[in-house]
């Protein structure tokens, strides 16, 4: 039966978006959609992928950091999709603390709040006390591990059904999500591990005084609970603050995500708004270390020059990045991939600003069918990269329309850059130094005008 729901409300959809390719979906021409059209389909489909549960709710937030695989409006839509289910009955959610710790919650802690103050797909968060402290517990959802493991096993046969109909990168690109995503739910789920990311994130903040990232009790986390410090705030996007405080925070966040990405090697790659507190005091609070990817030096170096390829409007440069970061596959034609990158270049910095929206949509199909036929696969660290950016963008754009990266990120990258060359262990010659310079205004500019287009 399980199988049957899925399918009776994913297929519709799946037909749908192949007929796009072509209209009887083996021959004929593209079909032509309005972006009405698009936009009304993405609700559908969200909705759709709603109902179906956690399973496919995380793997839809997986699917909107894929510009490489959807456009628009579907990846704008799927970022609305931040864990629409309900809360968990407490009895259930009792019984699992009752398995984690032989004994009821009321035997464990001096008060347990019944109502939940946060559900999401994978787990429950209840406010609590322990030894006169202010904790939060977050209890795994009973039975996901085995509704999610069965759930991955059907959308593996679906694909491999839709891929020997219907082989083409992008299906193959699709049905490579799914196997990552069923390697990496399964550290989400390990509450242990969880713990182990939040205390290294919090020793590498324990001395800034904008960030807080709440300490872990780890006497009281199992498999299925993780118990940590309780911190009152206002979520990031619900704030009630003058322009002036709205930019400080927003270029806390900026700085906080640099020190992660270019410093740390170990980023939150979940920066949703509800993983975002501001205290009253105006201290910016970091939640939920499920989703966190570590990216190492060599990654991390070979992702600035690549950006910084694409500012300089370098084409053999940015296909030597993207050989570095593991973006092209090792039977790809290079001619076809030059071909790739120079339409890209060209769809990024083409401006046109009397004809706005016929041009966006223009090139953003241009770009999709570009992509569509190309080998390029993008790497796990460049998904969640590019998922990451995309949030802390919507965050920033939230008080203020004409958000910009580019003078918040800039003057954060030239005071940190000597801290961005000693983690990458280089010393300061020249051509590394001007990578740490104006790796911020680089990353700031090059995504500035890609979303500008698509």
């Amino acid at each position: 039966m399980r199988s049957l729901r899925i399918l009776l409300a994913l297929l519709p959809w799946t037909v749908s978006l192949l007929r796009d390719r072509k209209r009887w979906l083996f021959w004929g021409a593209p079909m032509r959609r309005t972006p009405e059209f698009h936009r009304r389909r993405a609700e559908g489909i969200v909705r759709d992928i709603a109902s179906l549960g956690p399973t496919f709710v995380k793997l839809a937030q997986v699917f909107g950091a894929r510009a490489d695989l959807i456009g628009e409006p579907y990846i704008s839509v799927l970022g609305t999709l931040h864990d629409q289910v309900p809360a968990v009955p407490t009895a259930e959610i009792e019984r699992e603390l009752v398995a984690a710790y032989g004994k009821p919650p009321e035997a464990v802690f001096e008060r347990f709040d019944r109502v939940p103050v946060a559900a999401a797909s994978l787990g429950q968060v209840h406010r609590a006390t322990f030894k006169g402290r202010d904790v939060a517990v977050k209890v795994l959802r009973p039975g996901v591990e085995r509704l999610i493991e069965q759930d991955l096993r059907i959308a593996r046969r679906i694909m491999h059904a839709i891929q020997w109909q219907w082989p083409n990168p992008h299906v193959r690109g699709v049905t490579a999500v799914i196997e990552e995503f069923s390697a990496r739910i399964a550290d989400e789920m390990n509450f242990h591990l969880e713990a182990e990311y939040a205390t290294e994130i919090r020793q590498n903040f324990l001395h800034d005084q904008d960030v807080i990232v709440p300490e872990i009790i780890h006497e009281l986390t199992r498999q299925h609970v993780i118990v940590l410090e309780y911190v009152e705030g206002r979520r990031i996007d619900r704030l009630q603050v003058s322009d002036d405080e709205a930019k400080r925070v927003t270029s806390v966040l900026i700085e906080m995500y640099i020190q992660m990405m270019l410093i740390d090697g170990l980023f939150h790659a979940d920066p949703h708004p509800g993983n975002l507190l501001v205290t009253d005091d105006g201290k910016l609070v970091l939640l939920d270390f499920g989703m966190v990817v570590r990216v190492e030096p060599d990654t991390r170096l070979a992702l600035i020059r690549t950006v910084l390829a694409a500012v300089r409007q370098d084409p053999d440069g940015i296909i030597s990045g993207f050989n570095q970061l593991g973006l092209i596959a090792p039977t790809a034609d290079m001619s076809e991939i030059n071909r790739l990158v120079n339409i890209l270049l060209d769809t990024a910095y083409r401006q046109d600003t009397t004809t706005q929206d016929r041009i966006k949509m223009m090139l953003a199909d241009r770009v999709m069918h570009a992509l569509y036929d190309f080998p390029i696969v993008l790497p796990r660290d460049m998904v969640y990269f590019a998922r990451t950016a995309s949030l802390i963008e919507g965050i920033g754009t939230r008080y203020d329309p004409y958000f910009q990266a580019i003078p918040v990120a800039s003057p954060i990258v030239l005071r940190m850059r000597s801290r961005i060359l000693r983690s990458l262990g280089e010393t300061p010659t020249p051509s590394v130094a001007e990578i740490a310079t104006v790796a911020g205004f680089a990353v700031g500019r090059l995504w500035k005008r890609v979303r500008a287009f698509v």
